[in-house]
């Protein structure tokens, strides 16, 4: 029997990196998604669906299969973009935090078409699939770098343009699909193709906790809550709502959030020491560094914040040294204190 709720998110001990990136995707979607590696039963995927819990709800279109957002006038769906924006009835529903399983065919991903249906009876007939079932939410897969690869080239096409698009015996359906791409996965177990690495904005190394206190911690509350989960989510709600409000209150501060020319500057200077290439990294990494000050309450973006992200935002964007045998996450620290003190 299905539990009526996960574990809650502030219940969850340590890996501290891992709730941050989870929180600044939350704050500002167009980061690019979380990539979380790492041991077997750190809780990447517990992290992800109590994330889903502690959202607050969003408006959407009443029956719209997309779930359209009701204040938009452009990018809407097939069903909503002929209607009169003051006639939309409208609904309160909860953020989309949908599971794309590595067993999932194309069709299930991307929709169908009824071919049969449009031959027989000239109608178009379509079932929305897992894209549309994402839209202005979360898609997750775990176990990502298992994923075929004709399906890790369908989401890079979908993640970049926003839409899905679905074609098949001269008939075709375009619809919005803009999500954030939550992935997770042990790299034991395969490595991830660069194409889809680089589009993940973030990217969290979770290790087994090895201090003793915090092991005992997070055992203690993991069976507490399967022996009695109603108890041990009601005494986690308080802590529960005020986070809820905290990132209400940094998606509508996110925006305004001031970032000096000085700080762009050393940004930069950052992202050239570490030879990344392209500019998404530093891009991201300002984002992440203005959605962080926001869950601080902060009007401008320091240099404490970008340091507070920089580690996720670009430990996946470096180069391979054959000659430097020392990690990403060592490089960047060593950056981090050569150009910004």
């Amino acid at each position: 029997m299905a539990r009526p709720f996960p574990f809650p998110f502030t219940a969850i001990v340590g890996q501290d990196e891992m709730k941050r990136a989870l929180l600044v995707a939350a704050v500002d979607p167009t980061i690019g998604g979380v990539l979380i590696f790492g041991d077997r039963g750190t809780g990447k995927s517990t992290a992800v669906r109590a994330l889903a819990q502690l959202l607050p709800p969003m408006k959407a279109v009443e029956g719209c299969p997309y779930h359209c957002d009701p204040a938009r006038t452009a990018g809407l769906c097939p069903h909503c973009s002929g209607r009169d924006c003051a006639r939309r009835e409208t609904c309160t529903m909860a953020v989309p935090v949908v599971d794309l399983p590595l067993g999932a065919t194309e069709d299930r991903v991307v929709g169908a078409l009824d071919i049969e249906r449009a031959l027989a009876h000239g109608e178009k007939a379509f079932e929305p699939g897992l894209l549309a079932r994402a839209h202005r939410g979360f898609l997750y897969i775990d176990e990502v770098n298992l994923l075929e690869d004709h399906l890790v080239d369908l989401l890079l096409d979908v993640a970049a343009s926003g839409e899905n698009l679905v074609e098949r015996e001269g008939l075709s359906v375009r619809h919005p699909a803009r999500f954030v791409l939550i992935g997770s996965g042990n790299p034991e177990e395969g490595e991830l193709r660069p194409q889809l690495l680089d589009r993940f904005g973030l990217s969290v190394d979770v290790r087994t906790p090895t201090d003793i206190a915090m092991r005992v911690e997070a055992v203690k509350r993991r069976d507490a809550f399967d022996r009695d989960p109603d108890a041990f989510a009601e005494a986690f709600a308080a802590d529960e709502e005020r986070l809820r409000r905290k990132i209400t209150a940094a998606r509508k501060l996110a925006p305004t959030v001031d970032v000096e020319d000085d700080t762009r500057r050393r940004v930069a200077e950052l992202c050239v020491a570490l030879g990344t290439d392209g500019l998404r990294g530093e891009l991201t990494l300002l984002r992440a560094a203005r959605a962080v000050a926001a869950l601080d309450k902060a009007r401008t973006a320091t240099m404490a914040h970008v340091k507070s992200i920089a580690m996720p935002a670009l430990r996946h964007r470096l180069r391979r040294n054959p000659l430097d045998e020392v990690g990403s996450g060592v490089r960047i620290e060593r950056a981090l204190a050569e150009v910004l003190g």
